[in-house]
């Protein structure tokens, strides 16, 4: 597939999407593909009310996909004037003037025909049989669910009681809403899992346990016959751990060690034109640059340890005069950056100003006053944040030339 051969993509009635997985930036939506998403970013299809994934980034997909697994997405689409989940297929392609991308396919499964219509309000747990000796004595938490009773849990194994934290009795009164972190709104997305063959990989979900505690999961859910039953057949794994060290790694990624700040690289992932919907950027929104004047000096005089110090300190005054949505970001080095969305240049100067007065007040045992110089520029129409960012500088450059300890706009 070639990018000139992608609009016969909209003579197909099945939606299509076409991702870059590295930036996770739509490429191409076809026509049926773009009635689904309304005004919303795939982005926000992907982490809407009914969706669900295995992987948070796309890349992760990459080398599964290359090995022809199989992998589906529950995506959540506007239809009608509401919300609704689809199931896309995907699949890995390379494109002339692009790396690898993910197509989306949106599909409709048909019913799995043969099976009976459940009566899972007859179904009997039996002690012997291949099944029976399966869920009974695996270790991975097991759950048989009837989908046509609002995913009413009718069987669990062992495994799933001690993890839940239930009795067979009590867990066999519940409905997998009542487990799950998303409540009711996991029913569309159960349905569509009942519908698909078997073989995909598993999706993600947050589950409560008795105690009132939450486990990350990973679940894989097929449709099965069983005693003349059609059921569904939930396998969980916890996957608690992993989630915590892929929320660390995350964060590190996008924070700065020393400070805690936002970084350089989620300033421009966040100011990407594909992303600012999701920020609530407007093209209302200033910008500060601040840099902390005769730094080199204080390391100089007194050592690194100490210049850490003034860092640290003007990072937590910085943050300490935001506002709710106000982002702060270490730039590198001793400079800083304020994005202030939704903020004309004349509250952008007010805020910039104070923010100068306040870190002229700072005092740190073993050094003297510092300040700090700051420039100031509000986004025009149709600039890139280069450009923004090269007239911020260019005020910042004139602040310290007039003497530093000033606030400028660009």
């Amino acid at each position: 597939m070639i990018a000139h051969e992608f609009n016969a993509l909209d003579l197909l009635t099945v939606p299509v999407w076409i991702v870059s997985p590295h930036k996770e930036a739509l490429v191409f939506a076809n026509t049926a593909a773009r009635e689904l998403m309304q005004e919303n970013t795939f982005s926000q299809l992907r982490k809407g009310l009914f969706s669900a994934h295995a992987q948070n980034e796309l890349s992760m997909y990459i080398t599964d996909l290359r090995n022809q697994r199989d992998i589906v997405e529950i995506l959540t689409v506007c239809c009608n004037g509401q919300e609704n989940a689809l199931t896309c297929r995907l699949s890995v392609k390379t494109l002339a003037t692009e790396d690898d991308v993910i197509v989306f396919e949106g599909f409709e499964v048909q019913a799995i025909q043969g099976l009976k219509a459940s009566r899972s309000a007859n179904y009997q747990r039996k002690k012997q049989g291949f099944y029976a000796r399966f869920f009974q004595t695996n270790t991975a938490p097991m759950l048989l669910i009837d989908p046509s009773r609002e995913g009413l849990i009718v069987d669990a194994n062992l495994a799933a009681m001690n993890f839940y934290g239930y009795s067979h009795e009590v867990i066999c009164q519940k409905h997998t809403w009542e487990i799950n972190e998303l409540g009711r709104h996991v029913l569309p997305i159960m349905h569509e899992v009942a519908r698909l063959p078997g073989g995909h990989k598993p999706l993600n979900f947050v589950h409560k346990l008795a105690d009132g505690s939450t486990r990350h999961v990973q679940t894989y859910a097929g449709p099965i016959e069983i005693y003349g039953e059609r059921l569904m057949l939930c396998i969980i794994h916890d996957i608690t751990e992993q989630k915590r060290l892929e929320q660390e790694l995350e964060r590190a990624a996008m924070h700065d060690d020393l400070t805690g700040l936002l970084n350089r690289r989620q300033f421009y992932q966040l100011t990407e034109q594909s992303q600012t919907p999701h920020l609530a950027l407007t093209q209302d929104y200033s910008l500060l640059l601040i840099d902390t004047d005769r730094f080199k000096s204080i390391n100089d005089l007194y050592g690194h340890l100490k210049g850490d110090e003034v860092l640290r300190a003007l990072a937590r005054t910085l943050e300490a005069h935001t506002r709710k949505g106000d982002l702060v970001f270490r730039w590198g080095g001793e400079e800083f950056v304020l994005l202030l969305p939704r903020t004309p240049l004349d509250t952008a100067m007010t805020i910039a100003e104070t923010l100068r007065a306040s870190v002229a007040k700072i005092s740190i045992a073993g050094l003297p006053r510092f300040t700090v110089s700051i420039g100031v520029a509000r986004h025009e129409q149709n600039e890139s944040i280069d450009e923004l960012f090269k007239r911020v500088d260019d005020a910042l450059y004139k602040a310290k030339n007039d003497g530093r300890n000033r606030v400028l706009a660009a």
